[in-house]
Order: structure tokens, then C-alpha cells, then sequence
């Protein structure tokens, strides 16, 4: 049961479980796409100014409602005080089949791919024993899903063994699962801090051209507004899980006020150094360097042209270790929503209850069951595709859910209140709003799908629905 959660997570272990969530290996992929699709330095640095502002928002948006619920489950707690089990358990569902198991299954995919540029014979172009080739299916003329190729490469294999490595690990308690999280995160930080020192101090070899702020040549394909919004979906992506620690609240030190600060520390801290590795990918690379990055390795080719050779070796350490703190505290975070979910009947029983260091052991190895089978499809792309629209819908849900509960439960205690209330979560809602719109006009393969996955849980609900604890 819940009351067997041991609190030992403070401020610090706290911000750092947010801060090592969030940074993965997606700031030092992402920009490429996204001067490709702005055409221009400038757009490359509003984009991601748009999504720290928005994160930001969010993040002191969740600040009251952890106040109000630190229980075990933060987000789906939430959904659930708000609008009642059926809201809860669609968002739990989508965050299983989905949201975490596909971020988590992304960056294991990532995780691999990266470790061939130390040992070549991991990749992912050799199959270990049978796969299937899925070719493209075109389910309208706007939407389509795959090409899949299914199966086993030593790339995906090692991306597994990471995962069940690390779900292994954290059986053994909080406070062993912090403590890796802390130093990982520590050292990623510190790693990508000095990837912003190098490029914003040293001069490059050569003087990008154009220069950093003179767009590309040719029209963006989208006015510029709209491109703002539909690249959020990598942007976004890569300042994600910020809501991590409020999944273990439960064993969290006086949650009620630990978990705003982290969560207000933690993202501008990450946002910020965002922020700056885009301004120093321009200056030493420009937005033609960034958006021709060899497979869309920005930072790597960025520390290469300041150190070369070696640069892109030290580049691709240092992913490999962000992506090893990613992946702990994606793991580590995600098993107590599935524990929260069986004590309210909408998940398998055994996942209620502790093991004897009191983490959820059998929800540890079912997301990592579902998470391998989804690293055998060896997509990180359509992942991520997949992923962020619903991501995005259950955020605008929650944080909506501050104002509804203004209204409903006005006198329920709220030792934290929302800064700047109601222009933060109300600009918050207008900026995501205006996400999701963008993404169903001029993504519709992006968003189509991630909706279709959310509606899948509704007659699973209907299932589970007689288990409700009541």
C-alpha cells in the first residue's frame, strides 16, 4: 500500500530527478529539424524561448496541485481529484502504452544507436535472428504510420539491457535510485554547461555562413507563427518529464512544499541551459551548419568543429551519459503512477503492492516489459511523433484542472498557490491550445494517431471499471 512509501527524497534529489528527466538526447538532435523547418537562427531561438515559457508556466501550474494531492501518482492524481476516474485512468493508460514506455523505449533506441560510435559492431543495421519489414500504410491521403522494421539489432539489444539494468537497480529503493540520479545528472549538467562555455567562448575555425542570423535561402514552408507552433513537438519533447517527481510524491520530504520549488528550480535551470546550447550551436555552427548536421547531430558536430576529431567522440560520451540519467529517472518515476492506478482498481492488482524496499517492484517490470517490446521497433522518430500530442492534451487537461478546482473546492487547503494566477495557467493553456490546432491542420500524422491511442482506453475502462475502489 501507498502508506509503505519511504520518504527520503529532498530538494535537492528532487530537482535533480526533474533536471536529469528532462535532459536527454534531445537537445543535441532537435535544432537541426527545427532550422529546417524556420530557416533561420532567430526562429530556431524563439521556438525554444516559446517552449521554456510554456514549460515554465506548466511547471508552476502543477506547483499548487502537488501542494494540494502529494500523494504517489502526481499527474494522474490530479486528473482523477479533477474529473473523476475515467479521466484518470485514460491518462494512465495512454502513459503506459504511450507516453513513458515510448519516451522511455525512444531513449533506449537513442542510447544504442550512440554506443556504436564506440564499439561499431553495436548497430543497428544487423539483425539478431528474425524481424519483419511493416511497409508505410497510408490510412488517408493526409495520415500515415510506419515504415516499421521489427525486430532485434545489437543496437535495440543494448538499448533493453540498459532498461532492465536499470529497472533492476531501482527494486532496490528511493534512495538508491536518487543517488544514481543525482550524480548522473550532476555530471550531465556539468556536460552540457561546458559545451556552452566552448562554443559561446572559443571562435570557431571558420565563421559560419550565413551568419547566425541571416535566414537560409528559400521560403519556410509554413508562415512563421505556425512553424513556431508545429516545431514545439521537438522541442517539447526534449524538456519533457519535467512532472517527474510529482509521481513520487509518496516518498518525497514534505512534499507540499518541496515539490513546487523543485519543479520551478529544476525546469528553468534545464530551460535555460536549452536556451544557451541553441545560441552557441549558432554561433559556431549557423543555422546552414545546424540544419545540415550529419544525422542531425548537432551538438556533435558543433564540439567537432571547436575540437575536432575527438570532439565528436567527447559529444557522443556525453549523450550516452545524459541519456543513462534520462533513462533512470524515466524509470524510476514511472512505476509509482501503475501502483497508484491498481490501489484505485484501474490496473493489474499486484501492482499495488510494495516490495520489501518499498518501490513498485511488479510495476518496475511490467513498464519495462511493454518498453523492450516497444524498442524493438526501432523507431525514435514516430515515437516521439506519437507521443507528444497526447502529452500535450493531458497537460492542458491538468492544468485547466487548477481553475475548475478554484471553482469547486475553493476551500481546500493550497499551501503553494500558482504565481501570476490566472495569466500563467490561462496563457499556458492558450500557447498549448494553439500546439495541438497547428498539430491536427498541419501535422495530422503527428496527431491523428496519438488521439486514436487515447480513445483505445476507453473501453478498457469500461472493463476495468467494476474494480474501482470506491
Amino acid at each position: 500500500m501507498s502508506h509503505g512509501y519511504r520518504r527520503h527524497v529532498g530538494l535537492f534529489s528532487a530537482t535533480m530527478l526533474i533536471a536529469g528527466s528532462m535532459i536527454g538526447s534531445g537537445v543535441f538532435i532537435v535544432a537541426a529539424d527545427m532550422v529546417r523547418t524556420g530557416r533561420s537562427g532567430g526562429f530556431l531561438l524563439a521556438a525554444w524561448g516559446l517552449t521554456a515559457v510554456l514549460t515554465l508556466f506548466a511547471a508552476l501550474s502543477y506547483g499548487e496541485l502537488a501542494g494540494m494531492f502529494p500523494k504517489a501518482g502526481g499527474q494522474y492524481t490530479y486528473l482523477r481529484e479533477t474529473y473523476g476516474p475515467a479521466a484518470g485512468f485514460l491518462y494512465g493508460w495512454t502513459f503506459f502504452v504511450v507516453i513513458e514506455c515510448g519516451t522511455i523505449a525512444a531513449v533506449a533506441v537513442g542510447f544504442g544507436k550512440y554506443l556504436g560510435s564506440f564499439f561499431p559492431s553495436i548497430t543497428d543495421a544487423a539483425w539478431i535472428g528474425p524481424h519483419l519489414d511493416v511497409p508505410l500504410l497510408k490510412v488517408t491521403e493526409a495520415i500515415s504510420v510506419g515504415p516499421y522494421h521489427l525486430g532485434l539489432t545489437p543496437s535495440r539489444l543494448s538499448g533493453i539491457a540498459v532498461v532492465l539494468l536499470l529497472s533492476a537497480v531501482n527494486l532496490y529503493g528511493v534512495k538508491l535510485g536518487t543517488r544514481i540520479q543525482d550524480l548522473f545528472t550532476v555530471t550531465k549538467i556539468g556536460g552540457l554547461a561546458a559545451l556552452i562555455l566552448l562554443g559561446l567562448l572559443l571562435r570557431p575555425p571558420a565563421t559560419p555562413s550565413p551568419a547566425p542570423f541571416v535566414p537560409l535561402d528559400g521560403a519556410a514552408a509554413l508562415p512563421f507563427l505556425t512553424a513556431l507552433l508545429v516545431v514545439q513537438t521537438g522541442s517539447m519533447f526534449s524538456a519533457d518529464a519535467w512532472n517527474a517527481i510529482t509521481f513520487i510524491a509518496g516518498e518525497v520530504k514534505d512534499p507540499e512544499h518541496t515539490i513546487p520549488r523543485s519543479l520551478f528550480i529544476g525546469t528553468t535551470l534545464v530551460c535555460g541551459l536549452y536556451v544557451l546550447a541553441n545560441a552557441a550551436y549558432l554561433k559556431v555552427l549557423g543555422p546552414a551548419g545546424i540544419a545540415n548536421a550529419p544525422q542531425d547531430r548537432v551538438g556533435s558536430a558543433a564540439l567537432q568543429s571547436l575540437l575536432g576529431s575527438g570532439g565528436g567522440l567527447i559529444m557522443a560520451g556525453s549523450i550516452l551519459i545524459s541519456m543513462f540519467g534520462c533513462l533512470n529517472g524515466l524509470v524510476l518515476s514511472g512505476a509509482r503512477v501503475y501502483q497508484r492506478m491498481a490501489e484505485d482498481g484501474l490496473f493489474y492488482p499486484q501492482a499495488a503492492t510494495l516490495n520489501a524496499h518499498g518501490v513498485p517492484g511488479f510495476g518496475l517490470w511490467i513498464q519495462a516489459l511493454w518498453t523492450c517490446l516497444l524498442t524493438l521497433t526501432g523507431t525514435y522518430g514516430q515515437l516521439l511523433d506519437f507521443v507528444m500530442l497526447p502529452t500535450i492534451l493531458f497537460y492542458v487537461f491538468t492544468v485547466g484542472g487548477v481553475f475548475l478546482l478554484r471553482w469547486r473546492r475553493p476551500d481546500f487547503p493550497r499551501p503553494v498557490r500558482v504565481w501570476g494566477y490566472p495569466f500563467v495557467p490561462g496563457l499556458y493553456l492558450f500557447g498549448a491550445l494553439a500546439i495541438i490546432g497547428a498539430l491536427f491542420i498541419h501535422r495530422p500524422s503527428y496527431s491523428w494517431p496519438g488521439l486514436l491511442l487515447v480513445a483505445l482506453g476507453w473501453p478498457v475502462y469500461l472493463v476495468v471499471k467494476p474494480r474501482i475502489a470506491t
